[in-house]
């Protein structure tokens, strides 16, 4: 499609005189981001109408990946080439990503929830409050279990932690309480869930607090600047 007909396509849509309540998924490249999007897809999207954006730096793959595996109808699901860090586009210049959210928000009006995934980055990765109402942070096993005590923004401030990839703690030599105990040190009282992402309802418990996220929150994502009031 081009520019001039995505354009149209979006001048011709109704404005939604709310908006679904936005989460932001971000980490490493490789640390299960997309499967959880697309686990939370599958366990969710029967009780909550959702809509994806997802970054890369120069492909659309994460997009793809998501359209080819059926777990949303693909006008569902909007991609976002940063060309640049991906920090870049869901921190300091966020304008792509709010272009693509209006688009699905005016497509689908009566949206609950938007998962907005980054593209793969380090640990200073943090999303801005003017694009997300709340952030989950995924990190994983193979990267030993020094990766929390590391800290960050993304592993210190997110409102929730997830450590994927625990099936691989014995081929690295992890030791994940030592990931448990690590992680309550940098994060205080926030949540820390691990995950096995790659198996039948690897993302449930990461589901239930999104549930939460959504019940807690819709109500203040409304308002014509498309920011929580």
């Amino acid at each position: 499609m081009t520019t001039i007909a995505r354009t149209k396509q979006y001048l011709d849509l109704p404005k939604p005189t709310k908006r679904p309540f936005r989460i932001g998924i971000g980490g490493p490249v490789g640390s299960g981001k997309t499967a959880l999007v697309a686990g939370l897809c599958k366990l969710l999207s029967d009780e909550l109408s959702i809509i994806v954006v997802t970054n890369d730096i120069f492909t659309m793959e994460d997009a793809e990946f998501l359209r080819k595996s059926g777990v949303l109808s693909t006008d569902r699901i909007e991609a976002v080439q940063t060309g640049c860090c991906p920090h870049t586009a869901i921190r300091d210049d966020i304008a792509a990503n709010l272009d693509a959210l209006e688009l699905l928000e005016g497509r689908f009006p009566q949206a609950d929830l938007a998962l907005i995934e980054s593209g793969g980055d380090n640990l200073t990765a943090i999303f801005s409050t003017a694009l997300v109402d709340a952030q989950i942070f995924v990190v994983d096993v193979s990267g030993g279990d020094k990766v929390p005590r590391k800290g960050g923004p993304g592993v210190s401030r997110s409102d929730l932690l997830v450590i994927n990839k625990t099936d691989l703690a014995p081929l690295v030599g992890a030791d994940l309480e030592v990931m448990a105990r690590d992680a309550a040190a940098k994060r205080g009282d926030r949540p820390v869930l691990f995950s096995h992402l790659q198996e039948p309802g690897g993302a449930s418990e990461v589901a239930g607090w999104v549930r939460s996220a959504v019940a807690q929150g819709s109500g203040s994502a409304t308002g014509e600047d498309g920011l929580a009031q």
